[in-house]
This record gives structure tokens, C-alpha cells and sequence, in this order.
């Protein structure tokens, strides 16, 4: 889930983001074509960032939580968004590929072990990662938790939320006829796929402004509208992975797999009124890592631009350049 956006210049713990160092785009196979940018120190400690969405694509903002003269930052849009190619393509795009476009980051860029940085889906994906490669992940750092459930998915498409903002609820629903609203995700995806671009766009529109809404606690409930393009590819490949539950089997549940990265640091930052991804799953994801540290930032939302998470995050990384030698970087 998500659309990040970074956090505002001023506040005095942020360091200004560098140009890349590093840009590229590479051949992943099956047709995609995925940019990938580094920035920071080359020599650095190494850490991946993981947008959200999916299908959200990384942002130059998303480089000031590391000081650029001790971190090597790698950036990356995830198969079908942002600068990679093809766009909004949801052909040999699940959690599994993306985990294996991770690894062969890595190894293309000669990383033996990095940090793994993630909000929200991006959360999603750094745990999942991190539980297939227990080895590759030297700590998580983690924002706006979702672990990909029925549960969470029934509570941001299942009127949960909607009881709360249910001015910006109806604007979602009332695109979906009656007889069709007991499933709001399949509904949209008939009409994310339908093959008309025109139709598509404009519930893919829909779809990016629902979530776009509830992001911060500052907002009124009312949204720009997302360019097209953006939408369209925020909106299919969301709409595509949760409607397969993330690709994740029964076995294959983030809960269920904790002790694969019992030993692995985990740091997680969590708004208290995340409308989008509410607390309980942080919660329980802390329970089931004794190695986790769980900070619940009061007066925050989702949205990774919210100053309490902005600074939070600014801290922890800062704080994991004095115990980097400790993880092995």
C-alpha cells in the first residue's frame, strides 16, 4: 500500500538528498526492465529501500533518511512502476519475482549484506525478502507494517475504514454497482483490466484517491488527482496483488515464518492512527520478534512524510551507523 512521499526539508535532522552516483536500468528477465539508482557514499553502508504500493515507485525524497557521507543507498521501481519497464504490467509481476530482482541487485552491485528499509508494502516486501534470504538482511528497518492479510484487506476494502471517512468511502463505492459491492477488490480489477485505458484510468484514479485520503492525519479527505499514468500503474499492480493475497500461501504467511529472522535486528516505526495499515499488525509482528524494537509515534498516520515517522526513521539510521561494525557492515 502507499504513496510515500518524504518528509519536509526543515526539520534540522535531515540531510539533503545527493544526486546518484549510479543509475541504471536492468534486464530482470521476462520481459521487464527495472531502474535501479544508488546515491550516498559508494564505500558506504549498504541499504535497500523498498517503496510501497505496490506499484508506488521510489522518489528522490526517499533518499534523505540516510546521511549521504556514510550510507550507500540503493533505489529501485519495482517490476511495472515508476521508470521500469513495462509500465503497469502485471505479467510475470508477483511478490516472488520481486524477490528475485532484489537478490540479483545485490549481486549486481557486488553487496554482500545490506539493511532493508521498507514502508508499508514495502514493509510487506523487506520481511518476505528477509525470510527468503535470512543471510542477505543485516536488520529491517520497517514503517506503516502490513503484512498482507485477509483481516487488513477487509478493513481498507471491506468498509472498515470506511466508517470513519465515509464521505471519501461513497466516492470509492458509488463506481461499483450494487449488486457487485461485497467485493470491492474483484470489482475494480474487472474495470482495471477491462482493456479500455479510458476506463481503467479512471478507476484507477478512484481507486489511488481512497488511499491517497487516508494517508496523513492532516488530511481533509480530499486529493488531487493522480496523473494517469502514475494511477494507472499504482492502482493495477495494487489491485493485482491483493486480489492473489500476495502470492503468499498458507506457509508462506509473514507471521508464520518469524523464525526464519528470529536473529535478524528489526526496528519498527508505526503511526498510532495509520487508518491504512492499522497498529495491531506492528503489534503482533513485535510479539513475534523478540529481536524488534516497536516505536508507536503518536499523532501519526501512514503516510512516511508524517514529521513524528520522518524523525523516528532520521534517528534509527543514524543511530545504525554507530552499530554497523555489530551487523557485519
Amino acid at each position: 500500500m502507499d504513496k510515500e512521499a518524504g518528509p519536509k526539508r526543515t526539520a534540522q535532522y535531515l540531510y539533503p538528498p545527493r544526486d546518484p552516483f549510479d543509475q541504471r536500468v536492468l534486464d530482470v528477465g521476462e520481459g521487464h526492465r527495472v531502474y535501479v539508482e544508488q546515491c550516498g557514499r559508494p564505500d558506504g553502508i549498504p541499504v535497500v529501500v523498498l517503496h510501497g504500493g505496490p506499484g508506488g515507485g521510489c522518489s528522490p525524497a526517499m533518499r534523505r533518511y540516510f546521511d549521504p557521507a556514510k550510507y550507500r543507498v540503493v533505489l529501485f521501481d519495482q517490476r511495472g512502476c515508476g521508470r521500469s519497464r513495462p509500465h503497469a504490467s502485471v505479467e510475470n509481476n508477483t511478490t516472488w519475482h520481486l524477490v528475485r530482482d532484489i537478490e540479483l541487485i545485490r549481486e549486481t552491485l557486488g553487496i554482500d549484506r545490506w539493511i532493508v528499509f521498507g514502508g508499508s508494502w514495502g514493509a510487506t516486501l523487506s520481511l518476505i525478502y528477509a525470510q527468503a534470504h535470512p543471510d542477505r538482511a543485516a536488520a529491517l528497518v520497517l514503517r506503516g507494517v502490513f503484512l498482507m492479510t485477509k483481516p487488513e484487506l477487509d478493513w481498507f476494502y471491506g468498509g472498515g475504514a470506511g466508517k470513519f471517512w465515509p464521505d471519501v468511502w461513497e466516492k470509492f463505492t458509488k463506481l461499483v454497482p450494487a449488486d457487485e459491492q461485497d467485493d470491492f477488490i474483484a470489482a475494480y480489477h474487472r474495470r482495471l483490466f477491462s482493456g479500455d485505458v479510458m476506463i481503467e484510468t479512471r478507476y484507477a484514479r478512484a481507486w489511488s484517491a481512497w488511499e491517497n485520503a487516508l494517508a496523513s492525519m492532516a488530511s481533509d479527505g480530499s486529493t488531487g488527482e493522480s496523473p494517469a499514468e502514475y494511477a494507472r500503474a499504482f492502482a493495477r499492480l495494487e489491485n493485482h496483488y491483493f486480489r492473489a493475497m500476495g502470492f503468499l500461501n498458507e506457509d508462506q504467511a509473514i507471521l508464520h515464518c518469524m523464525e526464519k529472522i528470529q536473529h535478524i535486528p528489526g526496528y519498527i516505526v508505526q503511526g498510532r492512527y495509520d487508518m491504512i495499515c492499522p497498529p495491531t499488525s506492528a503489534y503482533q509482528l513485535s510479539k513475534a520478534w523478540p529481536k524488534s524494537k516497536l516505536q508507536m509515534v503518536s499523532r501519526a498516520g501512514h503516510a512516511l512524510s508524517e514529521p513524528g515517522i520522518s524523525s523516528a526513521l532520521v534517528h534509527i539510521m543514524d543511530g545504525l551507523t554507530q552499530s554497523s561494525q555489530e551487523l557485519g557492515l
